[in-house]
């Protein structure tokens, strides 16, 4: 049934390239002289992207991990690039099901002042980190487009590289940013079942899907240069979800050639609203899918953060992922003020600080790196 109205809800409002339905049955049906072809393939395509998320694929996952690591270590080196979140206010007028933030969770609501945006910045300096994220919920009065603009604009004074993960914005809005020296943008949609983005996401701005999936273009068009995209895995059918991420990363790659993508592949995490995955992915599964893309995209940045475990973390480092979040607080003013998780928009597992992670990649004889774009380039 799902994918009936997957269909009909793709061809009367969504994009034509948003489409897993063609490739579920090439998952479910792909042998393992299916999967031993797709791996030798040069140039693979969706077919072997599919063929690699295929239960075929599982029985061949160490296959799949030496094909991940020799394609990411020829294109990244050693190295795995380090950058932090920093939350700039927890208001939200969103209603989405699985988040800390949405408007019907009993928590204190802050946001960051001018002088504790200065302060949190510090902290970070003093951790080494060169490349932050800047993070709010869905648009609100008290954290609007103008009090985005004004955060990028100190961050920028302050570090090489800023990018935002917030509200989807207009094509002038972003274009306002990238002039304020704002670097990329992150946006997930979340879901790519228009279905069940249409449940979980009760009420606000964001319950628009076609908005939502378009904004990427818009922030390209607007100049700027990275994009960051992905699926929160947990809420629909991860392989259905990791197909239509794979078509929404060609479209984007094709269309917007002159800008870079990246892809990350957050698991829901428990937050203060007690949402429960309706598709649990075990870390298993998620290796998979980081290893078919790894594959398919090898010149791409994969990312993971700090909602994964130490030891998954260690495990994927510079095989398949080549940037990681570090020291990361889901919390508004966490660097400084050290508020309670149980404030933050989700729980993290990986708590370690920035000394402690990057001896773990030494060890791994893998290199941090904290600096890789300079603000000359803005």
């Amino acid at each position: 049934m799902f994918f009936v109205l997957f269909r009909g809800y793709c061809m009367n409002n969504f994009p034509d390239w948003l489409d897993p339905v063609p490739y579920m049955a090439q998952v479910e049906q792909a042998q393992r002289r299916d999967v031993l072809a797709a791996l030798a393939t040069t140039q693979p395509t969706i077919a072997e992207f599919a063929t690699l998320l295929s239960p075929a694929a599982t029985d061949e996952l160490e296959a799949l991990a030496q094909r991940a690591k020799q394609l990411t270590r020829g294109h990244f080196g050693n190295t795995i690039q380090l950058y932090a979140p920093l939350y700039l206010s927890n208001y939200c007028t969103g209603g989405c099901s699985y988040c800390g933030f949405s408007s019907d969770r009993k928590q204190p609501r802050h946001k960051l002042t001018e002088a504790q945006l200065q302060t949190e910045m510090s902290a970070l300096r003093q951790m080494h980190i060169e490349e932050i994220l800047l993070l709010t919920g869905e648009r609100t009065p008290q954290a609007n487009f103008d009090f985005l603009h004004s955060s990028v604009k100190a961050a920028a004074a302050h570090f090489p590289k800023v990018t935002v993960e917030a509200f989807g914005m207009t094509e002038d809005e972003y274009r306002v940013l990238n002039d304020a020296g704002c670097t990329g943008i992150t946006l997930y949609q979340e879901t790519y079942d228009p279905v069940l983005y249409e449940e979980c996401h009760r009420w606000g701005e964001k319950r628009d899907f076609a908005y939502r999936i378009a904004a990427p273009d818009r922030a390209f068009r607007a100049g700027l240069r990275t994009v960051g995209i992905g699926a929160l895995l947990g809420l629909g059918n991860p392989i259905a979800e990791s197909i239509s991420l794979y078509q929404h990363a060609i479209h984007l790659m094709k269309t917007h050639w002159q800008g870079g993508i990246s892809l990350s592949f957050p698991r829901l995490r428990p937050e203060s609203g007690g949402f429960t995955s309706p598709h649990p992915a075990d870390e298993k599964r998620l290796a998979q899918i980081i290893f078919a893309f790894r594959i398919c995209f090898p010149n791409v940045p994969l990312v993971l953060s700090t909602r994964e475990a130490a030891a998954f973390r260690d495990g994927m480092a510079g095989i398949g992922i080549n940037k990681m979040s570090v020291a990361s607080r889901t919390t508004v003013g966490g660097y400084e003020n050290g508020r309670a998780e149980d404030e933050g928009q989700f729980e993290i597992d990986d708590g370690r600080d920035v000394e402690t992670f990057c001896s773990m990649l030494r060890q791994q004889h893998l290199e941090p790196v904290f600096k890789n774009w300079d603000a000359v380039f803005r």
